[in-house]
């Protein structure tokens, strides 16, 4: 077990993961979502596409435990259920693709897809029909599979949402319950296919300090007031972030 961690802690670009793990928890708690959109374009850069996941679910879902009791007052279970009923079909099929990319190619997608779910956020861009059961839980089944395929499980959830009437807090609260709970979904689909594996849960492990601590901060500044002003800025961040991870840097 020791010797493990000693691998975790010599681990070649653990400060950059550090950083990254960190500015995620900052946009995870006062945007509650954008983790994976920062940190997998950035992890991606040092560690192999199934490391990179394995490290973000680690401390995605040690980190916000923290933060669960705001999100359970603030949001809505049963929608979070129905998302997870969705993504429980959709993810199996994400982890199949994952496992067949090269990491090269894994990188432009991941980047691609932060980039244009981003341009989707911020042009205004929603889903506009009613979020009856049946629409909630297809969204899941698409978050899902972009779960598995890229850890990027979020976007779908807030695109429907941002069209809602809900007020920011539920929103927020609602997208922290879920990517909870696709972070569990996700451990056990890696688990059946074998893919867990220790040095990068550890290294998720010691990520999830700065982390839990970036949540916090998050959280603390956030004003559901300015709620447009911390989305402009987890934009930013996530943009910053897709750019640095493309491969045409390399």
């Amino acid at each position: 077990m020791m010797g493990i961690l000693s691998q975790a802690l010599a681990y070649d670009g653990l400060m950059l993961l550090l950083a990254a793990a960190f500015v995620a928890g900052v946009v995870r708690g006062f945007a509650g979502f954008g983790t994976a959109m920062v940190f997998i374009p950035m992890a991606a850069l040092v560690a192999e596409p199934i490391y990179a996941i394995l490290m973000m679910m680690t401390f995605d879902f040690l980190g916000p435990i923290a933060l669960l009791p705001r999100a359970w007052r603030d949001g809505e279970p049963r929608d979070v259920g129905l998302l997870g009923i969705g993504a429980i079909i959709g993810l199996p099929f994400g982890v199949y693709l994952l496992t067949q990319l090269d990491p090269v190619i894994f990188r432009w997608i991941v980047s691609a897809l932060a980039i244009s779910l981003l341009i989707l956020l911020a042009s205004g861009w929603r889903y506009r029909n009613p979020l009856n059961a049946l629409m909630t839980s297809f969204i899941g089944v698409i978050s899902g599979f972009l779960c598995g395929v890229a850890a990027l499980p979020g976007p779908p959830v807030i695109l429907s949402y941002m069209s809602s009437p809900r007020r920011p807090e539920v929103i927020r609260g609602n997208t922290m319950m879920y990517l909870f709970l696709v972070d569990i979904l996700t451990f056990i689909v890696f688990g059946i296919k074998g893919l867990l594996v220790l040095i990068p849960l550890f290294i998720g492990a010691i990520l999830s300090i700065p982390y839990t601590i970036g949540g916090l901060v998050g959280q603390w500044v956030f004003d559901p007031a300015k709620e447009h002003i911390y989305r402009r800025v987890a934009y930013a961040i996530i943009l910053f972030s897709a750019v640095a991870g493309l491969p045409i840097w390399d």
